[in-house]
């Protein structure tokens, strides 16, 4: 039942978000349109933003489910790109609205998980450190949400299908390497220590 309320509760604010902005809409505003009480909307969340990010989350992490390896990465990227499109009223009143800090906070995490899916996925069977691998996750997670965060900063126009692709071309094989050159390193440093 708490799944159907919060879904409920979702559906009344992006019904509302086409009429105004998130600075204008109230939790009056949602509990009236969804049926239920103020007491049900708080207990499961704790203001408006807390739902934005619920939201955020719940779409983001079906876009990318299953989509967290060498081969998927790219479908689990764009259809990040599809969710937030999808979402457009919501991403780009939450974009404006809390913060450019907290959309990014949720971009990075869901990038994050994609990332480091496909990182352990192509090291598997090397000797890597955890903080290399985590440290090649992070540094494609910032490029990849630098490009993202920017299309939603130009109004979502530019193909996302044309932006996977250009990065597809850019990425395609980096990352092998990179781990290569870490598990290379590795067996350097063991030698010399010997």
């Amino acid at each position: 039942m708490s799944q159907i309320t919060k879904r409920a509760l979702e559906e009344s604010l992006k019904k509302l978000l086409l009429k105004k902005p998130l600075e204008k809409i109230t939790i009056t505003d949602i509990t009236e349109d969804c049926g239920i009480s103020r007491m049900t909307f708080y207990y499961h969340f704790k203001d408006i933003f807390d739902l934005v990010e619920w939201s955020c989350v719940e779409d983001a992490a079906k876009a990318i489910d299953g989509k967290k390896t060498y081969d998927t990465w790219q479908q689990g990227y764009l259809q990040i790109f599809e969710a937030v499109l999808e979402n457009k009223p919501l991403i780009t009143n939450a974009y404006h609205s809390i913060s450019r800090e907290q959309v990014e906070i949720y971009l990075y995490k869901l990038t994050y998980d994609l990332l480091i899916g496909v990182v352990n996925e192509q090291s598997f069977g090397m000797e890597i450190r955890e903080e290399d691998k985590k440290f090649i996750a992070d540094f494609y997670k910032f490029a990849l949400v630098g490009l993202l965060l920017d299309w939603i900063k130009n109004g979502m126009r530019e193909d996302p299908g044309i932006i996977i692709d250009r990065l597809s071309i850019l990425v395609h094989g980096n990352i092998s390497a990179a781990l290569d050159r870490y598990r290379t390193d590795i067996i350097h440093q063991n030698h010399t220590n010997d």
